[in-house]
């Protein structure tokens, strides 16, 4: 299935300008695009999103990470340091109903782009910027890059072991959160349009984003005024809720009430804990966290993973083996979701990708387009949409315009 078998999709008849790239912008993109909108992706005519470059791995001469967050669209080549490509954007955006970067601050105004220039030429248009640092503060127009605001906002001083030091997460997490904030302001802004009848202006700040993601850890910082530590694998609130090992290897447990502790305490053998005063509530769990914990591991040490994941889960007590990479994707459950599937590629052939993680009853999301080539749907697009004819389009292309 492509975009164009989506008639119904719930962005059906959006048009999306995306001068993004790396993450946070085409992984807010890849999301309208999978809901039916029509993404144009605007590149550097030679060299593309920068991480067309990033790998190994490549496939067919295509980076990896490039292909994770761009499907769903067309890529159009553009010269945006030339007047005639500026000029073949501002019809483009007239044409369109959001346009999204993250370039730094100022560029697009610098380019012309200014509010004054929407309010009077796109009206209509939603803009959504995502930039490091914002348009305030003593950091405003610096570049952010996900491992050092992972680092600035102290995400990487709540993750890892204490006796390993910081950790970041595995993947590039803030510009992913970034990412799904944007297309989620999007869709806001696009709903608003109905009533004020107008665009209006996003922006988004990896360094925000980082901030808010400290979610409940920053809440009990600012509740009791004590600097967060780390715990590994474990839960600063909720005991117990982490790895444990087991005659084999290792599982996760993850206990969220009382109830289930004493599911537990039963499954291990010790029915006493949770009638303990050290154990039987949660806040003294979490006081008693050492003691509890070690004594878990303990019982757990005489029967493999399997057996305990068998006894945990008939018991009702949330767990799971530790899986890599390969048994996730490969899993049963992600098959049932169509959590990976497969695209005709131009050059790859059946290039595999991960699916769309969500459904909608009636109007339907699907993973579009596998990526494109760079500048594949260029000529189609100024023909088509703008009606620039075939001689000027060549022009266009001799003189490095597109």
């Amino acid at each position: 299935m492509t975009n164009k078998d989506l008639p119904n999709g719930p962005l059906t008849g959006i048009r999306v300008i995306d001068l993004t790239r790396i993450l946070a912008g085409p992984i807010c993109t890849m999301n309208l695009g999978d809901m039916g909108a029509e993404i144009l992706k605007i590149e550097q005519p030679g060299k593309g999103d920068d991480t067309r470059d990033w790998g190994p791995p490549f496939v067919e001469g295509q980076a990896a990470y490039f292909l994770g967050t761009n499907r769903s669209k067309k890529s159009i080549t553009l010269d945006l340091k030339n007047e005639q490509g500026k000029e073949i954007l501002r019809q483009l955006i007239q044409k369109s109903d959001v346009v999204i970067d993250n370039f730094k601050t100022g560029t697009m105004e610098k380019w012309g782009f200014t509010e004054d220039w929407y309010q009077v030429e796109a009206p209509h248009v939603v803009q959504c910027q995502i930039t490091g640092y914002g348009s305030k503060g003593p950091k405003a127009g610096l570049p952010g890059y996900d491992f050092i605001l992972q680092a600035e906002s102290g995400l990487m001083s709540i993750t890892g072991s204490l006796d390993r030091g910081p950790a970041k997460y595995g993947v590039a997490i803030v510009d992913v959160c970034t990412g799904q904030n944007a297309a989620m302001c999007i869709l806001a802004a696009l709903n608003a349009r109905h009533t004020t009848g107008k665009g209006q202006r996003i922006e988004l700040s990896l360094f925000n984003t980082s901030l808010a993601m400290l979610v409940n850890i920053g809440s009990s910082y600012l509740v009791n005024g004590n600097r967060p530590g780390r715990f590994g694998n474990a839960h600063a609130s909720v005991v117990p809720y982490r790895d444990f090992s087991t005659k084999d290897g290792d599982i996760a447990i993850a206990v969220g009430n009382d109830t289930q502790f004493a599911r537990l305490a039963d499954t291990l053998g010790h029915a006493e804990w949770a009638v303990s005063d050290a154990y039987k509530t949660n806040a003294s769990r979490v006081e008693n966290r050492e003691a509890l914990e070690l004594a878990i591991n303990e019982a757990m040490v005489d029967k493999t993973s399997d057996e305990w994941i068998a006894m945990f889960e008939a018991d009702g007590i949330p767990c799971s083996k530790i899986n890599a990479v390969d048994e996730a994707l490969e899993s049963e459950q992600a098959q049932a979701h169509d959590m990976v599937v497969e695209r005709d590629h131009p050059t790859i052939g059946a290039l595999k990708m991960l699916g769309v993680p969500y459904t909608f009853s009636d109007t339907p999301a699907e993973a579009g387009d596998a990526p494109p080539l760079l500048g594949a749907d260029t000529e189609n697009v100024l023909s088509e949409l703008l009606n620039i004819d075939p001689e000027k389009i060549a022009e266009l292309r001799q003189n490095k315009i597109i």
